[in-house]
């Protein structure tokens, strides 16, 4: 008896030893690659991989260890004996029984290989905007910016489709819509936009347009596109764009607020005087390449090469050909 209790001893010391080995090389791991740096891309990546994989060998080690363990006593190795005679159903009940969790433990390893997810990524989970605060060998935990907590089995990042906004950067673009009156001055809104950048220290520098993208019947829809650092900059700087601007047009631009109007079908006697055909057309003209710069999109919504020299090809045939002298 007693040398059966030093052999399980000994066997519950090893799983021990293993485990506190595989343990040890995780926590070096982890402070090779600390994420508290400003470029932490590879180091998320790092961590993930090393936090998966240590769970995976602690639960493979824990589990041949009891299990040897337990085969050192007669009546379970017959116990055994007679599962592996009757192994069809029993085996077939166990597989049912143990899919979750060899399905979460097979996750487990292609999220470690491929990476759809690393710590500290910004991600979108059933409509819910989070961080990934901790990956374990059968869950993630999800930190929502509300300081909630979702916890989703590892099997559902593989099977469902999930926003990742970070990853292969943090830079982001962020819009905030205005709905306007016909009388807005969109050059000067540009300038403040611009200005409103410029003063803002989350600004990245990169990109920041104002464009009209819709019309009702009553406003104009301004679409006031900015990027930043980080999702976190970004909802900031969105929502300070938002209200200064709607501060500069309220101070500077009254007329461009949105308004009800009511047309009596006669115009004031102080109405200037409308343009002749030739004037606005030449007008439309001097204003259109300096509108087309300043109502560009990023890199995102251009077009490639091929593209414009497909468009240049197309328009060069429908061009009518010159009379014969």
């Amino acid at each position: 008896m007693i040398r059966h209790v030093l052999v399980i001893a000994v066997l519950l010391a090893l799983v021990w030893l293993g485990m506190r080995m595989v343990r040890a090389v995780e926590r070096r791991v982890l402070a090779r690659y600390p994420v508290d740096v400003a470029d932490n891309l590879r180091a998320r990546r790092v961590q993930t991989q090393a936090k998966v994989i240590s769970g995976i060998v602690q639960g493979a080690i824990a589990l041949v260890g009891v299990g040897l363990a337990l085969m050192t006593f007669p009546a379970i190795r017959e116990l055994g004996t007679t599962l592996l005679a009757s192994a069809g159903v029993l085996g077939l009940i166990a597989g049912l029984a143990a899919k979750p969790v060899f399905g979460n433990l097979i996750a487990g390893l292609q999220i470690a290989l491929a990476q759809p997810i690393r710590l500290d990524d910004v991600v979108i989970v059933q409509g819910q905007w989070g961080r990934v605060e901790e990956i374990n060998a059968t869950y993630v935990v999800v930190r929502i910016w509300d300081e909630r907590r979702l916890v989703v089995p590892l099997q559902w990042f593989i099977e469902n489709p999930f926003e990742n906004w970070t990853r292969t950067t943090a830079q982001l673009l962020g819009t905030a819509f205005l709905w306007l009156d016909y009388r807005t001055p969109m050059a000067d809104v540009r300038e403040a936009l611009q200005r409103i950048c410029n003063t803002d220290e989350r600004w990245d520098g990169r990109v920041c347009v104002a464009q009209v993208t819709d019309t009702t019947a009553t406003t104009l829809q301004v679409r006031l596109l900015v990027s930043a650092r980080n999702s976190g900059d970004l909802f900031d700087l969105c929502c300070a764009v938002r209200e200064r601007m709607i501060d500069y047009l309220a101070c500077a631009h009254p007329e461009a607020l949105p308004r009800q109007r009511i047309d009596v079908g006669r115009p004031p006697a102080d109405a200037a005087p409308a343009q002749s055909h030739g004037d606005a057309l030449q007008q439309l003209k001097a204003a259109s390449s300096q509108v087309t710069e300043q109502t560009a999109s990023p890199g995102a919504e251009d077009v490639n090469e091929a593209d414009a020299a497909a468009a240049a090809a197309a328009a060069d045939r429908a061009a009518p050909k010159a009379a014969p002298h």
